[in-house]
């Protein structure tokens, strides 16, 4: 099963190459990674998405607690979050298909951020489900090129979870 971990970190030096050997120490592959500023300057926040089952996981977050510049470990798996990637994707688009990409990309609220007489480089923005389904979509035109973020993701202040809304057959409303 995939986790998406959030890693709250001092912003040290080596903080970074601490925690990637202890996951490459123990066989564990890291599917995504993303590091960034968090809410305090002297801090950064990993995402990472790592391949596991629970009773593994649990135990290489004790051993991530155990780190000195981690303070905080959160596995958002199972926690109601907003989760988000960004996409670069160049797209082959001759004149005669162009129109038909363009029309295709507005369904996805993608932007086209770069235009040449063969081809569009588009930007996409969102959960990781729908940045594949457009990559899918793309795949017949002729994907040239495409650089992926990985996803970053916050546990939601409202405690909805979205992915029980989705799975809910009830359309979109809440189960009684």
């Amino acid at each position: 099963m995939k986790h998406t971990l959030s890693v709250l970190v001092e912003d040290e030096s080596g903080t970074l190459s601490r925690i990637a050997g202890l996951f490459a120490r123990r066989g564990f592959n890291i599917d995504s990674l993303a590091v960034g500023p968090a809410e305090n300057e002297k801090q950064s926040r990993i995402t990472m998405v790592v391949e596991g089952d629970d009773q593994t996981l649990q135990q290489m977050t004790k051993q991530l607690d155990k780190l000195v510049s981690v303070l905080q470990v959160l596995d958002l798996t199972t926690l109601p979050a907003v989760e988000r990637e960004l996409m670069l994707l160049k797209v082959s688009a001759p004149a005669a298909q162009r129109t038909v990409i363009l029309d295709l990309v507005k369904v996805f609220r993608a932007k086209v951020v770069d235009v040449a007489d063969n081809a569009l480089t588009l930007e996409v923005v969102g959960d990781p489900g729908k940045l594949v389904a457009l990559e899918k979509l793309l795949t017949q035109y002729g994907i040239l090129e495409i650089a992926r973020t990985g996803k970053i993701a916050l546990e939601r202040a409202s405690g909805v979870n979205t992915e029980l809304l989705k799975a809910s057959s009830s359309g979109g409303r809440l189960p009684a």
